[in-house]
Formats: C-alpha cells, structure tokens, sequence
C-alpha cells in the first residue's frame, strides 16, 4: 500500500517536472515572439522582457537538467564503461553517481550563498521580481539532481527508471 502510494507521487512529480518545463518554454517563446512582434511593429517593446526571456532560459535549462538527471539522459562518455564486464558496470555507475552527486549538492550549496547575498542585497532581476527569486532555481535544481544521483548511488540504476 506504502510503495503503491509513493509510485503514484513519483509519477505524479514526474508530470509535474514535465508540465512545469512545457509552461516554461511556452513562456518562453511567447515573451520572446511578442519582444520581435513589439520592436518590429510598433518600435516599442516591453522594458523588462528580455531580462525575463533570460530568467526563463535559466529555469528552462535547469528545470530540462532536473528531467534529463532522473532518467540518466545526461552528457556523459561511456566508451569505457560500455566495455567493461555488466558486472563492473553496476561498480562504475555508482562511484560516477556518487561523484556527480557531491558535485551537484556542492554547487547547490554554493549556489545557496549567492542567494542568500541576492536577498540581503535586494536588487530586482527585471520589474519588481527580486534577482534571488529568479535565482532560486539555482540551488534546488542542483539539490535535486544531487539527491537523484545519489540515491542512484546507494540503489545502483534500475531499469524502471524510464517511466
């Protein structure tokens, strides 16, 4: 009963991350589509879209890499690993899990100081939005991924990990 309660939350969070991602790109598209339209036809434009176009492509680039960490889709170079006995390979996955994880929760923290700085120092990212708001992405992506790759570590990969 437990486990099929904490299935339905994990693919509850994974279409949560999904939906979150296609609202962010949709935003995205459309600020940037209506900054052109805006410039282009009426010699105007909104004063405070390209910093949020920015912003959106920060989330939209963690928000992808949150995605991408729970199913091991990222950047990685297994011409090594992929020769070494299945075996071996479990061995090799875990210590390269369990060093992306400490990477990632590293720059979370440190991501986490620079927040903190953001918020004493008040500035605005664009508008009246706070730069550490806008920011905030930051150390929760990489305290997730971080998490995801180590549990990856003490669990090794299950093949289930694939939706």
């Amino acid at each position: 009963m437990v486990a099929l309660a904490l299935r339905r939350l994990h693919r509850f969070l994974w279409r949560l991350e999904g939906a979150v991602l296609v609202l962010i790109l949709t935003a995205t598209i459309g600020f940037a589509v209506a900054q052109v339209l805006l410039r282009n036809l009426f010699h105007s434009g909104l004063a405070w879209g390209d910093p949020l176009v920015r912003i959106l492509v920060l989330w939209l680039g963690m928000v992808g890499a949150m995605i991408a960490s729970r199913r091991h889709e990222h950047i990685h170079i297994d011409v090594f690993t992929r020769r070494l006995p299945e075996r071996l390979q479990n061995g090799v996955h875990r210590l390269t899990d369990l060093f992306t994880a400490a990477v990632c929760l590293i720059v979370a923290w440190h991501a986490l100081m620079l927040i903190r700085i953001e918020f004493a120092d008040g500035y605005p990212a664009f508008a009246s939005v706070p730069a550490w708001l806008a920011e905030a992405v930051i150390p929760f992506g990489f305290a997730v991924m971080g998490l995801r790759y180590l549990l990856s570590a003490l669990r090794g990969r299950l093949p289930a990990e694939t939706e």
